[in-house]
């Protein structure tokens, strides 16, 4: 096995020899150089596993060579080192395509981390690992096809990700294939939803606290970033936390160390941030509901996920994966979609995306009769008028998403109905569905 080679890029003697003795001591080989012009030069004649470069050089910024390697096509992982509280500038590398940052003075523990994830990033099984994105992620419409391409670019550097999108878009499918995708794979992935912890407990549930910190703590707990240690950590609905948490947060992500409740030492830890939610953060930082420092430290990179309505195209595909997956797990046989029930739903607005989508088949599935899932088994006609048009009337932040459905679907068979004097089997002619299907309905929504 070759010998993996770092380039080493910094104009101070004494960084550079303690580059290369911790590297040396991992088996590595440095190659160290003073400035930008020399980087480049062996740059373009001898092959790197790593560079390692300082901000500020002689004849110029870490930025340029940043910029020089992305430019060139290369997947050279490059990481900098900065001045300590240079947050700004890390932020601004790894925006540029840097994989990772180092704060002077350097920890050799951190250091010997970035290196040992860095050299796992290896181009060579792009194609297996697009492949097992195509697998995950469906769909082929152009929106799908970049969403694709970012995450496997992304994946591969340790910048905080923010992923926007409306809920039920797949927010944390994404997460979890930028995870699979990085060197941090074999590492845990953790994944929680800010709004469903108690405010009094975020800070133990993050952090960890110590035996005896507070009422009810009969013994040391390992919080979040511990159990996510060397691995993702996935802050879903990031929104929800509390100002007071974020500030806690922003330091954590600034210092790369944490302090469990009621301890008096800090603790270093090593994670990728990811955070996500549906609502709009940067009117809440406007709003001074979201901390403005922290919004431009988790959202170094971010990731828009698109509505289901807007790659209508993708629809079929995603339709008949779930429909498979749905009667695999029911042990029966997939029926097939009839050409009508297929058209209907690539005419459905989905305001819950991919997750109504597979909530409207799992009860198709149930209702259905014969070897085909047709357009009443679907039971769309309760809100067909309107699919066209976005539910400007569904609020994700005061009702979920089963409520407003359940809503809209007793409206329209109350008024079916009063409209046929309570005749069950003309409402539900009225409605497109078999009288079993309404009858169940029904009763499922206390309407008998």
């Amino acid at each position: 096995m070759n010998t993996p080679v770092t380039l080493v890029v910094d104009d101070e003697p004494d960084i550079r020899e303690l580059l290369d003795i911790t590297l040396s001591r991992m088996n590595i080989r440095a190659c160290c150089v003073e400035t930008i012009k020399e980087a480049r030069q062996l740059l373009a004649n001898q092959h790197f596993d790593l560079c390692l470069t300082d901000m500020r050089l002689p004849d110029g910024d870490g930025l340029d060579l940043v910029e020089f390697i992305q430019e060139s096509g290369s997947q050279l992982p490059v990481a900098v080192i900065t001045a300590h509280g240079s947050m700004d500038i890390a932020v601004s590398a790894m925006k540029k395509g840097a994989f990772d940052f180092l704060s002077k003075p350097v920890d050799l523990a951190a250091l010997r981390q970035l290196v040992g994830n860095a050299l796992q990033v290896s181009p060579g099984n792009t194609l297996e690992k697009d492949r097992r994105t195509r697998d995950t992620l469906l769909g082929e419409s152009e929106l799908m096809c970049e969403i694709r391409s970012k995450i496997q670019k992304v994946a591969r550097n340790q910048a905080p990700i923010y992923i926007s999108g409306e809920s039920g878009s797949g927010k944390e499918l994404v997460a979890k294939l930028i995870h699979q995708q990085g060197p941090r794979a074999d590492k845990p992935f953790v994944a929680i939803n800010c709004g469903a912890i108690p405010h009094e407990l975020m800070e133990s549930e993050f952090f960890g606290h110590k035996k005896g910190s507070f009422s009810g703590a009969i013994a040391d707990k390992q919080g979040l970033f511990q159990a996510a240690e060397g691995g993702t950590l996935f802050l879903d609905e990031v929104a929800d936390l509390p100002l007071t948490l974020q500030v806690k947060l922003l330091r954590a992500i600034q210092e790369k160390k944490i302090r469990p409740v009621g301890d008096q030492h800090e603790i270093p830890v090593d994670v990728r941030l990811l955070s996500a939610t549906h609502k709009d953060l940067a009117k809440m930082v406007q709003e001074g509901s979201f901390r403005q420092d922290l919004y431009y430290r988790i959202n170094v990179i971010e990731l828009n996920l698109p509505p289901l309505r807007a790659r209508a195209a993708d629809i079929v595909q995603i339709a008949e994966h779930l429909l498979e997956r749905l009667a695999k797990a029911n042990q029966m046989p997939a029926p097939q979609f009839s050409r009508q029930a297929l058209t209907a739903l690539q005419r459905y607005n989905f305001p819950g995306n991919v997750r109504e989508l597979e909530n409207i088949l799992e009860r198709a599935l149930a209702l259905h009769e014969g070897d085909k899932i047709d357009v009443e088994d679907l039971n769309l006609q309760v809100v067909q008028d309107g699919a066209a048009k976005p539910q400007s009337n569904f609020n994700a932040e005061q009702m979920s998403l089963e409520s407003y459905l359940e809503d809209v679907e007793k409206k329209a068979l109350t008024a079916a109905l009063e409209e046929n004097r309570w005749n069950k089997t003309a409402a539900a002619k009225q409605l497109g569905m078999t009288f079993r299907s309404f009858r169940y309905r029904l009763k499922k929504l206390g309407l008998e």
